[in-house]
């Protein structure tokens, strides 16, 4: 399958461009052509940035339709999802709802790791009393800041924290920290279940066409 991978935070660092397709190459085996829009080097992190996004996503999406078969929006926070929907006629995923519907399908309570205390809408929607956040938890304000040591070491201390305070898994609320492969860290070191947004919209994908194709026969 041809997938178009939009990245909403700007960067011509090629290795962080293809970091989201190359977890989807390895495991959907999907043949991914990564592009971002521009002028986001922090990617999206708030209202405004949000706002900033979502007709950048729909122009790309439209240009980059007609070689994909499927496109994913790689946010937590889907900008554009709709628009974008409504723009293109193949399938449009959007890393945030797909996250939030792959942790609705475990039991308990479940850990949000992302922007300090900042939610997507898609996944806090989606999650409602079952989230739990943590006051103070982490510091990282922009997506761009787990790249470095510090919100490296800030994500692992906030996962930690949503554990002891009685989260049953945890749903990684920003694809910042799919770039980084904090995923399977966080499995290894808490022994609990850890959605990355990225292969949850690589799952979600698959699961969307093969119902498409079950309706088609």
């Amino acid at each position: 399958m041809r997938v178009g991978l939009i990245r909403v935070m700007t960067t011509s660092d090629r290795r962080l461009l293809h970091a989201h397709g190359k977890l989807l190459q390895e495991a959907f085996g999907f043949t991914v052509t990564s592009r971002c829009i521009p002028d986001q080097p922090s990617g999206v992190y708030d209202q405004a940035s949000l706002e900033s996004a979502a007709p950048k996503v729909v122009r790309l999406a439209r240009d980059m339709a007609g070689d994909a078969d499927a496109l994913i929006i790689s946010c937590a926070s889907d900008p554009g999802l709709a628009a974008t929907r409504a723009a293109v006629d193949i399938p449009v995923i959007g890393a945030g709802s797909a996250a939030a519907a792959a942790a609705l399908t475990f039991g308990g309570r479940i850990g949000v790791l992302g922007l300090g205390a900042h939610v997507p809408g898609p996944i806090s929607d989606a999650l409602g009393e079952r989230m739990l956040l943590i006051d103070g938890q982490g510091r990282i304000e922009t997506p761009d800041a787990f790249l470095m040591p510090a919100g490296i070491f800030d994500a692992l201390a906030a996962a930690h924290m949503l554990v002891d305070a009685g989260a049953d898994m945890i749903v990684q609320a920003s694809t910042g920290l799919s770039s980084i492969g904090m995923a399977d860290v966080l499995r290894r070191r808490l022994g609990v279940p850890v959605i990355d947004a990225v292969t949850a919209a690589g799952s979600m994908l698959v699961s969307a066409v093969a119902a498409r194709d079950l309706q088609g026969v």
